[in-house]
């Protein structure tokens, strides 16, 4: 194992790594106890000076090699003219960025040094980046600009139409300030009765992003409006920056209710304003585009009137220049009106014919197929099996009877003829069967005194038991 003894932890700036000088010290009489470290030990140690005196600090220099990861992390080098380190931003640090780091950008950025062990190398940990120079917010705002438009989120295939006359109204603005009153008398003047839901929202500031996005989202979510303003007056580019968020665009995108965008004067141009469905120069623009005036909807529906008017005036001079310029007497319009009937009674005669001869043949045609399905009938073709059953059975059972007739004339005779040679018969004539287990006695010899006989009668049976032999 390698003894290394920790005297210093000098900083090389170029390389952006730490140094420590070690000396391996031999063992022996005099020598210092030596301290063994792992590499491990090594990295918490070098991690916990670093992570104690480097935290929370601001670098200033410029970005190289900027790149980002399948994961979102961004990983870039900060420079100066003599010195670099290699810096991380995290997924979850980077979303909240006002802009991406690119090359060449000169940046203040805040963090923490840390020492990444896995590859034994200090890194600086970003967790925010301030551009520098004039033109930072207008960077960041080209930079999403971009993106979205690259998304096809500012394509004029996914504009919707406003409808002609909303009743329902969502508004997402302060509910403080000259922008909600002027917008709420416009509607008023120009055609009372309207409703009007008011989401309140700051407008610029920490967290207005977020509440500008779902106030959006309530509106689409809930479907109550038919039309979805997100409003704000004028300002810097600074103080219209929420209306440039991401978070705001994509609200916008997912939205299912036409959005107008009313943010700033006719001069300022937001990301809310490429994504919506439509971009008013005002927020009062926007009042006065959704709701067209009471005068104004008069008015059209005169010069609509006066339209079909002039329409129908030409129409009816038409249709009388045609019906003058037809000359015609009425007989030889009769003449030719009655040969068209005429014609019309023939064609009415020969298609009544024609329809009666179809229904003839298709009656034949239908009272043939009924009898052809009669005849395969299934119950008609059962009753017919059941009928040559029955005459089977009854000639069997005939068969049957004459047979057994037969065979009793012939067994009577010799039930007679054994009758007679039954050996019950001759017991009745007074004879009897005697046994001794089961086996006849025919001699003396078979039946020793004493032995016990079973003997068989014409009327019973009795035992036994034999006094002499």
């Amino acid at each position: 194992m390698l003894v290394i003894t920790w005297i210093g932890l000098p900083y090389t700036e170029r390389m952006g790594q730490f140094s420590f000088n070690w000396t391996q010290e031999a063992g022996g009489a005099g020598h210092r106890e030596r301290r063994y470290y792992t590499v491990r030990e090594l990295a918490q140690g070098v991690q916990a000076v670093l992570g104690g005196h480097f935290t929370d600090i601001w670098l200033l220099g410029e970005i190289s090699g900027a790149k980002v990861s399948t994961n979102g992390h961004f990983y870039f080098t900060l420079k100066d003219e003599s010195a670099q380190i290699q810096c991380v931003c995290y997924k979850m640090t980077a979303r909240y960025l006002k802009f991406k780091p690119q090359d060449g950008f000169a940046v203040l950025a805040r963090g923490r040094v840390d020492f990444y062990d896995a590859r034994g190398q200090v890194q600086y940990i970003v967790e925010a980046l301030e551009l520098q120079g004039a033109g930072a917010l207008q960077v960041a705002f080209e930079q999403m600009k971009r993106k979205l438009e690259a998304e096809g989120l500012f394509s004029s295939s996914r504009k919707r139409p406003l409808p002609p006359l909303p009743e329902r109204i969502g508004i997402v603005t302060s509910p403080t300030g000259a922008v909600i009153n002027d917008m709420l008398q416009i509607l008023e003047r120009r055609c009372p009765g309207r409703h009007v839901r008011l989401y309140p929202t700051p407008v610029q500031g920490e967290g207005a992003a977020d509440q500008i996005s779902r106030g959006i989202d309530y509106f689409s979510e809930s479907a109550w409006a038919e039309v979805i303003i997100i409003a704000r007056g004028g300002g810097s580019l600074e103080d219209l920056w929420a209306f440039n968020e991401e978070r705001v665009a994509r609200a916008i995108s997912r939205s299912s209710i036409p959005v107008v965008s009313a943010v700033g004067h006719e001069t300022d141009f937001s990301i809310a304003d490429f994504v919506a469905d439509l971009r008013a120069p005002t927020p009062s623009a926007a009042a006065e585009i959704i709701i067209a005036s009471r005068a104004t909807l008069l008015d059209r529906l005169g010069a609509t009137e006066s339209k079909l008017r002039q329409c129908s005036r030409l129409n009816l001079a038409l249709l009388a220049r045609r019906l003058h310029s037809v000359e015609m007497d009425s007989t030889r319009l009769n003449r030719m009106i009655g040969r068209r009937m005429q014609i019309v009674d023939d064609l009415d005669y020969r298609l009544r014919d024609q329809i009666r001869v179809a229904i003839e043949r298709r009656k034949r045609s239908l009272e043939g197929c009924r009898t052809r399905v009669q005849r395969k009938d299934v119950r008609l073709q059962l009753a017919e099996i059941r009928r040559r059953l029955e005459a089977a059975s009854a000639r069997m059972r005939q068969c049957a009877k004459s047979a057994l007739t037969s065979a009793r004339g012939e067994l009577a005779p010799l039930e007679a003829h054994l009758a007679q040679l039954s050996p019950l018969k001759i017991l009745d004539r007074g004879y009897a069967i005697v046994q001794r287990e089961n086996k006849v006695v025919k001699s003396p010899a078979d039946a020793p005194q004493n032995s016990e006989l079973h003997v068989r009668l014409a009327q019973g049976e009795i035992e036994v038991k034999v006094i002499s032999n």
